[in-house]
């Protein structure tokens, strides 16, 4: 099951803070948490102590979360990797690897006693997680995440984020990546300027983050980098179907009832005989078979232009269609509606048969 998460920096917000910021997503569905032990300085005692009434509170609500850490956190917290107890004492489901260690520490580890997960990252590119798969780790115990970058133009570049994640997901292991809050302040380092994965991400609305991540069908779990994402973020974030791409649209003025419930309320799949200048769903054609559809707009077609074929067109009445191209339109395609500009790059991640949304705005 795909998930949707949160971060929590202790460093820089009170207990408190962090735990009512914990209970509005877990108000919302949010099952995973993301935390970071790399610039925690202290002693183990505070900091385990800390961190557990933290972790207890998120435990209330199902959630699962994973801590940052890195061999230097191992030494300073003078721990073996060979006993992650101090981690389970915490009340963690796992811990993150920041940076590696050499592929037969990490494969011991999946084996700890306590069945913690290890996550490692997913962002470098290079043969790491083979490395660690020829050492016969647990899998089910093994996962993987993407970083995030606090830093503008310092993200991945959607090509490296493709390579990356085919590298783990074709191994059958589970993957995660972050997307940004626009409204949240907080990270694990000083730079501020957005947190997320991908570098095309960072000035992008939430929901569209998140769509994206998943049409890509490499990535599990979206996380939210910084903190605090507001409540209309973490609302907009649990409406989202991770299995089924919604595109927001708009509706022409006076457009007929019938019509209008075609866009919004049939259901949709691309056919599997795909053309390069629509997308075709054909189920409502089917339905209305004998409905009289009359043209009433009909210029000319731009990407992103939602079209139902008028009875004109004989048996293609009552077809649903998204232009991927600028088209002539031959007096019978009636022009409905309209794909949010913000969102006519995900028209690219419709697949032959794949079923997708429209969801009408007010």
């Amino acid at each position: 099951m795909r998930k949707l998460g949160i971060s929590i920096y202790p460093m820089h917000n009170s207990r408190e803070e962090i735990k009512d910021y914990i209970s509005l997503a877990g108000k919302y569905g949010f099952k995973r948490i993301f935390t970071c032990l790399l610039s925690v300085e202290g002693e183990k005692e505070r900091i385990l102590d800390e961190f557990k009434d933290i972790v207890t509170h998120a435990n209330t609500f199902g959630m699962e979360v994973i801590a940052d850490v890195s061999p230097k956190v191992f030494k300073d917290l003078e721990l073996d990797i060979k006993d992650l107890r101090f981690f389970k004492d915490m009340g963690l489901y796992g811990i993150r690897l920041d940076m590696g260690f050499n592929g037969i520490e990490e494969s011991q580890m999946t084996y700890n006693p306590h069945g913690m997960k290890i996550e490692v990252n997913m962002s470098n590119g290079t043969k790491y997680i083979d490395n660690i798969l020829s050492y016969l780790p647990n899998k089910e115990n093994l996962l993987g995440c993407h970083n995030f970058y606090p830093h503008r133009y310092t993200g991945l570049s959607f090509e490296h984020f493709i390579k990356c994640s085919e590298q783990f997901k074709e191994k059958g292991l589970r993957t995660a990546a972050f997307v940004s809050s626009n409204t949240a302040k907080y990270g694990p380092w000083p730079v501020s300027e957005g947190l997320c994965t991908l570098e095309c991400h960072r000035s992008l609305p939430i929901d569209v983050q998140a769509k994206h991540l998943w049409a890509t069908d490499l990535i599990d779990d979206v996380i939210i980098a910084n903190a605090f994402a507001s409540e209309e973020e973490l609302k907009a974030l649990s409406k989202l179907d991770p299995y089924c791409l919604e595109l927001k649209c708009t509706l022409v003025d006076d457009i007929p009832t019938i019509e209008g419930d075609i866009v919004s309320k049939e259901y949709h799949f691309n056919r599997g005989d795909v053309s390069e200048y629509v997308i075709r769903s054909t189920q409502s054609r089917v339905k209305y078979r004998g409905h009289n559809f009359e043209p009433f707009n009909t210029p000319d077609m731009n990407r992103g232009d939602i079209i139902i074929e008028t009875s004109l067109y004989g048996h293609y009445a009552g077809e649903l269609q998204v232009a991927l191209k600028p088209m002539e339109n031959s007096g019978k395609s009636n022009i409905v509606g309209r794909i949010e500009e913000g969102e006519l790059f995900l028209l690219d991640y419709i697949k032959p048969w794949q079923k997708f949304k429209l969801k009408v705005l007010d």
